[in-house]
């Protein structure tokens, strides 16, 4: 379960003599963790391992960390945990690999993991296996240590075969570990709404966020400000170069990688018709002053939760006329859905508030081949063409959290305090799109901002970033002075 027959060595690595494997098997100081050392938000994991728990009683429960991926060759992807397993630890880090938390029928929950070589013992891994030496990629917690980090009991990953040798009913949050899933016999028919199950209360688990979760969100929203701010900054020098997009990428993504973990998702960085892909995100090409830049990014902090921020920057530092209008068109839209938001409102509700104004809008542009009212109908939806995703989603450990929740918990759900959503309606006139007129062909225009429900409505994380049109040239000159 834990490392190959043999170490993961490289095809180019020097062989290691007796002599060199016996002067390397001795004299190594001790290097303890902090006897005082705990994860971030430590308080907070017992009641969440609880109330899973408490969902499948008698049976065992298996959330992997997750494997590495090749990304070519002999060269991995860098590793992120995945997000259940992370909500129920707390444990981030890239030493998580293969690592998996059993939560055992009685409700004790057992961290099984690949600790820490015994140099004593006589253990190479260390400066030997590529993959998982601490010479290699960092240092792992022993189990004791990794006891004190998380309030876990904890196993040597070892030991998980033989514990899945009985007949104890089993649930596996499957499609994430390979090795995991063929050690229990995973895909199959007899497991999969078993499986599916899990995997739904695993994301219903964090729709409401607590106290902690939502500093960290908001941790993430300030670093995603500071990181707009440097796109801005970063304008004159992309304006210059050929591939300027990807100036401002680099812009951004420093100050992920300075303030936390990295980007919470690849950033966007789309300038004129390439704002009208929704998922741009080669980022490559050259600026030009006349457009407009959709900038849609967002920070992931030390604990995972990630920012998603976008703004559509006027690379002229102003407006046109035309430009205005449709952005003044998304604010509106933007501002009739955050209305919506308060606890017991429907979740669909925001998204129908901010696509009436947008279909009204484009109605009284003579756009629509039919009325506003013709084109909301649900057997038409013509309005579409020009606008076609939906209008925001859950925010927290995924930058679209909570994706496996059932449907009448989440999309067909009512809002609750402490949900934390993105409101993002947009835009997107394409460029060969012959029902618009040509001044307007190859515009995409999207307001993105980060909120948390509250007792009586929503606050906006992201209020320190301007959303009105005269404020955003504003805060553009002053960081450009």
């Amino acid at each position: 379960m834990t490392d190959q027959p043999a170490l993961n060595t490289g095809s180019h690595d020097l062989p290691v003599t007796p002599a060199l494997a016996a002067y390397m098997a001795g004299q190594w100081a001790a290097t303890p963790l902090p006897a005082e050392e705990r994860v971030p938000g430590y308080p907070y994991f017992p009641a969440r391992r609880a109330k899973l728990a408490a969902a499948f009683p008698g049976e065992r429960l298996l959330v992997p960390a997750g494997q590495l991926k090749v990304r070519s060759n002999d060269c991995d992807h860098r590793f992120r945990p995945h997000s259940a397993y992370a909500h129920l630890t707390g444990l981030t880090g890239e030493e998580q690999v293969g690592h998996v938390l059993v939560i055992e029928p009685d409700g004790e929950p057992v961290l099984h993991l690949r600790p820490r070589s015994d140099r004593a013992a006589g253990s190479a891994e260390f400066y030997r296996d590529r993959r998982y030496g601490e010479f290699w990629v960092g240092r792992r917690a022993d189990l004791g240590e990794a006891a004190r980090l998380t309030g876990l009991r904890t196993a040597h990953l070892d030991d998980l075969p033989k514990l899945l040798t009985g007949s104890t009913p089993t649930r596996v949050l499957s499609g994430v570990d390979p090795a995991l899933d063929a050690l229990t016999g995973r895909p199959s028919a007899a497991h999969t709404l078993a499986d599916g199950q899990l995997a739904s209360a695993l994301a219903e688990l964090r729709l409401i966020k607590d106290p902690w979760e939502v500093e960290q969100l908001q941790l993430s929203v300030d670093h995603t400000t500071a990181g707009f701010a440097d796109v801005v900054r970063a304008l004159p020098a992309a304006l210059r170069h050929h591939r300027g997009e990807r100036r401002l990428e680099g812009a951004f993504n420093a100050r992920a990688r300075a303030e936390g973990n990295g980007t919470g998702y690849e950033t966007i960085v789309a300038s004129g018709a390439h704002a009208c892909v929704l998922h741009w995100i080669r980022n490559d090409g050259r600026l030009n002053p006349s457009d407009l830049l959709l900038l849609d990014a967002g920070v992931e902090t030390d604990t995972l939760y990630t920012a998603d921020i976008t703004r559509t920057l006027p690379l002229s530092g102003t407006f046109t006329p035309a430009q205005r209008d449709l952005y003044d068109l998304v604010l509106a839209a933007q501002d009739a859905a955050i209305a919506t938001l308060r606890p017991g409102a429907s979740f669909r509700d925001f998204h129908r508030a901010g696509m009436r104004v947008i279909a009204e809008g484009l109605a009284s542009w003579g756009l629509l081949p039919v009325s506003a009212e013709e084109a909301l109908h649900e057997d038409s939806g013509l309005y579409r063409r020009y606008t076609l995703c939906g209008s925001g989603h859950m925010l927290g450990l995924d930058v679209h959290d909570c994706a496996k929740a059932r449907a009448e918990t989440y999309l067909d759900g009512v809002l609750e305090e402490g949900m934390v959503l993105t409101v993002e309606p947009g835009l997107y006139l394409q460029p060969d799109d012959l029902t618009l007129p040509a001044e307007l062909r190859g515009i995409g225009i999207r307001i993105e901002d980060d909120l948390v429900i509250t007792p009586d409505g929503a606050r906006l994380m992201s209020a320190a970033l301007p959303r009105e049109a005269p404020a955003l040239e504003s805060w553009m000159a002053t960081l450009l002075s």
